[in-house]
């Protein structure tokens, strides 16, 4: 759990009051490599921080899983727009290792909002950095090719080509498997 005050240090001084209104609320869960952290069609209702592990977000279409979103170590996940809306969710969060989450429930998170100036603060800067990895994402699927994306990913996110299998990276910059490899060969 101190992992989780360490980070949201760096975003705003922590009281051990406002500290203790947050941490009471969080529940330690283990997931098995492959194991759904949240399926299509249920509501999300917690936010997490990823003690150790790495999850994916995905949708199936048309019998194709399609790879979204990454979240590793040290990373706040979540289905957060099913989260916030409190409706289903359209796609799937499962674990590609064997991962460990600290959660927090809706209603303890509602609670640290209303009680803590600090926890206003950290949940408009994790909004305010989602918003800002959707953009751009959204934007780089506009503006640039397969292989730039992949360049970007590799000069910027070396995590991601390290530890993500190549069918679930490929998925994630918009490509099949085989062109992927063939961008591989190309710039290596």
């Amino acid at each position: 759990m101190q992992a989780i005050r360490n980070y949201f240090e760096q975003i705003t001084p922590l009281s051990d009051l406002e500290w203790k209104a947050f941490s009471s609320g969080l529940v330690r869960q283990e997931f098995a490599k492959k194991e759904f952290v949240l399926k299509a069609g249920k509501v999300e209702h917690y936010l997490s921080f990823i003690e150790s592990g790495i999850v994916r977000f995905f949708l199936d279409k048309n019998d194709e899983e399609l790879t979204f979103d990454f979240a590793f170590s040290g990373d706040f996940m979540s289905g957060y727009s099913s989260f916030i809306t409190r409706n289903s969710a359209d796609f799937n969060i499962q674990a590609l290792t064997n991962t460990v989450l600290w959660r927090i429930s809706y209603p303890d998170l509602q609670k640290v909002y209303e009680h803590t100036n600090a926890g206003n603060r950290i949940g408009r800067f994790a909004a305010e950095q989602l918003f800002l990895k959707k953009t751009g994402r959204e934007l780089a699927f506009l503006t640039q090719t397969a292989e730039e994306r992949y360049l970007h990913l590799l000069n910027n996110q070396p995590k991601l080509i390290q530890e993500i299998p190549g069918k679930y990276l490929a998925s994630y910059i918009g490509i099949t498997p085989q062109a992927l490899s063939r961008i591989r060969k190309r710039i290596s």
